[in-house]
């Protein structure tokens, strides 16, 4: 039986996916001798389809977090390895975008204006879903735009580390009340008794110990993401400047080897 839209009309693979749509979406604006700048379309791209990315592991952390509060060992760590192949694909992308020169981009840089992706709000979302709670970065988005009410949103929410933390009280570590319990609008704090509980679980809990070094593979594969990132911008741009108000490479080098959590890399000398 050939499946229907609620519209009657046969659904396609086109129209199930919505192709036309989809590919109206890369829209060029530099305009050379003969037309678009040949690499915009490939910037273009290559952004578009990291926001696709960011959606779809954004999507993956929410499901995962539910079933760590479930308790859902299985699912959890399969979930968790969904997300870090696909932190892999983000990684490797790099590796296109780096075939791009530095005068290529410059032929067409002055088009984003102030466009960056510093103003990934999606981005910033995936920042606050590991922890990463910075209510100023809110307001770097208007208020009522989809930006702003998502982050805020995801603001007051709790973190893959909170559900974490359930996950493992759940099967019997001794994680304080006040960590189960906490203001999830700020990030949370570094705990020896959490460590002193993660340390016990390596050593007693085999299952709950694979889903910790999956969260120990999540918290590096992001930062091999951001460190690969940096060097690609620095290839390209050098010292310029960044679009959107930010210093570049600067800005970027800051935010690199920064754990998501920290206690799991603490412990790593007590095992």
């Amino acid at each position: 039986m050939t499946a229907h839209d609620p519209t009657g009309t046969a659904r396609t693979y086109s129209r199930y996916l919505c192709v036309e749509e989809l590919l109206d979406l890369q829209r060029p604006t530099s305009d050379g001798p003969r037309g678009p700048e040949h690499d915009e379309m490939l910037f273009i791209v290559i952004h578009q389809v990291y926001e696709l990315w960011f959606k779809q592991m954004l999507h993956e952390l929410d499901f995962v977090g539910g079933r760590m509060v479930e308790g859902d060992t299985p699912r959890v760590r399969h979930t968790l390895s969904r997300v870090l192949r696909i932190l892999k694909v983000c990684v490797a992308q790099l590796d296109i975008l780096e075939t791009m020169t530095p005068l290529e981009f410059l032929s067409f840089r002055e088009r984003l204006e102030s466009a960056s992706g510093f103003q990934s709000f999606q981005f910033r979302e995936f920042e606050f879903v590991l922890g990463g709670k910075r209510p100023g970065v809110v307001d770097n988005f208007a208020p009522g735009s989809q930006g702003f009410e998502r982050l805020s949103r995801r603001l007051h929410e709790p973190t893959l580390w909170d559900s974490f933390l359930a996950y493992l009280a759940g099967r019997g570590a001794a994680i304080p009340d006040e960590l189960l319990h906490r203001d999830p609008s700020v990030p949370a704090p570094e705990s020896e008794a959490v460590q002193k509980a993660l340390v016990a679980v390596y050593r007693t809990d085999p299952d709950a110990a694979s889903v910790c070094e999956l969260m120990v593979d999540l918290d590096e594969g992001v930062q091999e993401w951001r460190y690969r990132h940096v060097k690609m911008v620095e290839r390209t741009l050098g010292s310029k400047r960044g679009t959107g108000g930010s210093s570049g490479v600067g800005y970027l080098q800051s935010t690199l080897f920064r754990h998501a959590f920290p206690d799991l890399w603490t412990i790593r000398a007590q095992l």
